[in-house]
């Protein structure tokens, strides 16, 4: 055997291996979730579970309606703002913006991109929450706070991804565009965009992963009421709120009820990604 088929097979032994401990990873969550939550979710009443308005666990009473209201209102909440915001953006950086300009931009991209959960919730707490609760109803801990400090939050992954997905995009595709007559403009909306559909769907898909799965910032600028809001102005708590809030000290059925929380988390994030694969397929046909 050669030297450059032994690197060959070793290579592709390492990438076996690398992918195998992925999936084994990704089973071993599922079996800890499922096997630690689904006892619970049964014992209290899959109904009662799920869509119960009720969460108090010192009078056993685990409805978790409200959470599941609240990580849906919050997640389209961040996707009216970071998405289009996102994907305009990355388009600007993509094809319009001059070098300077783009220099100047993508390090601030970067370093959003870095910066703590925390951080972001302190910035939501000292700057979203006082400014909203001076100009708007309420007390600014709110669905509105956590739904535009998410939005803000996902913007580095959409623009990146979504930038790079458009960069990828041949070049023959905007010169033959220019040669039909096409503007600028019309030949990225309407040739550059749709050929990269699907780096775009994927930058979503990325996008609304990290705002259903955002913990530390929702906690500390949403209100945390375990209600369902009646307006943007009302105190809200997501699922995963849920779970670190009471997870330190919860024990027995109260533990297992938030276990059981996950599996909803984890099941919803698989639907979301399930209907996004729908749309970017149908995207990809037409």
């Amino acid at each position: 055997m050669s030297k450059s088929a032994r690197k060959e097979g070793f290579a592709r032994a390492l990438f076996t291996l690398a992918a195998a401990i992925s999936i084994l990873a990704v089973a071993l969550i599922c079996v800890f979730l499922f096997a630690n939550g689904l006892p619970a979710m049964f014992q209290i009443g899959i109904p009662e579970f799920l869509l119960g308005t009720t969460w108090k666990p010192g009078s056993d009473m685990y409805g978790i309606f409200p959470m599941i209201v609240g990580s849906i209102y919050v997640t389209a909440g961040a996707i009216l703002v970071g998405v289009p915001a996102g994907i305009l953006t990355a388009i600007y950086l993509s094809r319009f913006a001059g070098s300077r300009v783009a220099s100047v931009l993508r390090p601030g991209i970067e370093l959003l991109a870095g910066i703590p959960s925390v951080v972001y919730g302190f910035f939501g707490l000292m700057v979203l929450v006082p400014f909203i609760r001076m100009t708007m109803p309420g007390r600014g801990l709110s669905l509105l706070a956590a739904s535009l400090l998410l939005g803000i939050m996902i913007l580095p992954t959409i623009i990146t991804v979504a930038k790079n997905a458009l960069d990828a995009v041949p070049r023959s595709y905007y010169e033959g565009a220019l040669a039909l007559g096409a503007t600028h403009e019309r030949a990225v909306f309407r040739i550059l965009v749709p050929a990269a559909f699907s780096g775009i769907m994927a930058a979503v898909v990325l996008g609304v992963g990290r705002a259903i799965g955002e913990t530390m910032a929702v906690v500390m600028v949403a209100g945390n009421q375990p209600v369902i809001p009646n307006s943007i102005f009302d105190g809200v708590r997501t699922m995963t709120a849920n779970i670190v809030l009471e997870m330190g000290y919860a024990a027995d059925l109260h533990r297992g009820a938030l276990i059981a929380t996950g599996v909803v988390l984890f099941v919803f994030i698989m639907l979301i990604s399930l209907l996004f694969s729908a749309i970017k397929k149908r995207g990809e046909e037409r």
